[in-house]
């Protein structure tokens, strides 16, 4: 998998491979972008043409092989959930005591560390980072870099200023990764002293090709509506569950009708009554609950006179309708109204009540 396979941001991904060209690769590396944007694969990429044995060259430029013994290794690494997954598992295993003092890394490769946030607090803690000071002033053991890679930019107050003690002296065989959906999210100290590249959002047409080309059992309606759904960002097309949001979004509608129309409440309990505890409850919810705000910003759209706008195309009509009875007022009380009910899952609140509360809440805006 070479650079030509990474999909977009093609000037962004040339900068930084004419950086390697010319041997002056930042010793710390930004990589922004909204969620599947790209930045985790990239940052593997070039953790791979930092580190590949063999070091081929495409249009002059600096690539990977991807089949030597290091790129292989390090592609271990591209299924990060799975991975990390992994890691929590074999921490569950262990005894209570060093369970609490174990915390998540991903390594596939022996100077490749990729530090994720640590649960359940899902922040970068301080002991991840003393990790990587332990561990950096060390000469690479297998590679030709060692690479770390933070892949969020939720840091602990004392993670973050560990962190900067160590770009303020990095040495000369390292290179960190900061992954971030807003840079603004880290530290100015830790900024200042990195490169920033930012992955921008690409054109639903360019997604709704590329799935055509990746997805074709998806229907082109489908497509269309992944593409303007996933906000530019192919990774979270390429991943993109169909069938569990048109199921998410006819509850959605269930319950945005059931509060305009008011009355019977029936078909809104019976929504809710689905929404059970446990992870696959809070999983299915929070896709609700994002759903939730998909079609109220459509409703925004069409009320606005934006119909351009609309991501959820295939059923406009249906939206429009609801579009004739929604006041701006009403939507922006949802909005408010879903927002708490996103407060109300952190605190462990029953979802189904939640739901209900949320519906019934709605109608009284209205």
């Amino acid at each position: 998998m070479p650079f030509s396979d990474f999909h977009g941001n093609t000037e962004t991904v040339h900068r930084l491979r004419e950086m390697l060209a010319r041997k002056r690769f930042p010793h710390a590396v930004i990589l922004s972008g909204a969620r599947g944007s790209g930045k985790y694969t990239l940052a593997l990429m070039l953790a791979q043409a930092l580190n590949c044995l063999e070091q081929p060259e495409t249009n002059g430029l600096p690539d990977f092989c991807g089949h030597c013994v290091n790129c292989r290794r390090i592609a271990l690494s591209a299924d990060l959930e799975a991975r990390c997954a992994e890691a929590a598992e074999a921490r569950e295993a262990l005894r209570e005591t060093d369970k609490k003092e174990t915390r998540l890394f991903v390594q596939t490769h022996p100077d490749v560390l990729i530090i994720p946030p640590d649960p359940p607090q899902m922040m970068i803690k301080v002991d991840q980072v003393r990790r990587v000071i332990d561990s950096i002033y060390y000469r690479p053991s297998e590679g030709k870099e060692r690479v770390y890679i933070f892949t969020d930019s939720a840091f602990m107050k004392e993670a973050a200023n560990s962190l900067l003690k160590v770009l303020e002296e990095p040495p000369e065989f390292a290179t960190i990764f900061l992954l971030a959906e807003n840079p603004g999210e880290l530290l100015p100290t830790i900024r200042s002293r990195a490169m920033i590249f930012s992955l921008a959002a690409l054109p639903s047409d360019e997604i709704s090709a590329y799935l055509a080309k990746q997805r074709p059992e998806w229907k082109a309606a489908q497509r269309a509506l992944v593409a303007r759904l996933c906000e530019g960002a192919i990774g979270r097309a390429r991943s993109f569950d169909v069938e569990a949001y048109v199921a998410a979004r006819s509850d959605a509608m269930a319950i945005l009708n059931s509060a305009l129309s008011g009355g019977d409440h029936s078909q809104l309990f019976k929504v809710t009554e689905t929404y059970r505890s446990g992870p696959e409850g809070r999983e299915k919810t929070e896709h609700l609950l994002r759903t939730l705000y998909s079609l109220l910003r459509d409703l925004m759209f069409l009320k606005s006179g934006v119909p351009e706008m609309v991501c959820n195309t295939d059923i406009q009509t249906q939206l429009r309708k609801v579009a004739e009875t929604a006041e701006f007022d009403w939507i922006a009380a949802a909005s408010d109204r879903v927002a708490e009910v996103e407060r109300g899952m952190r605190r462990n609140l029953l979802r189904s009540l939640s739901l209900d509360a949320l519906g019934l809440g709605l109608e009284k805006a209205s």
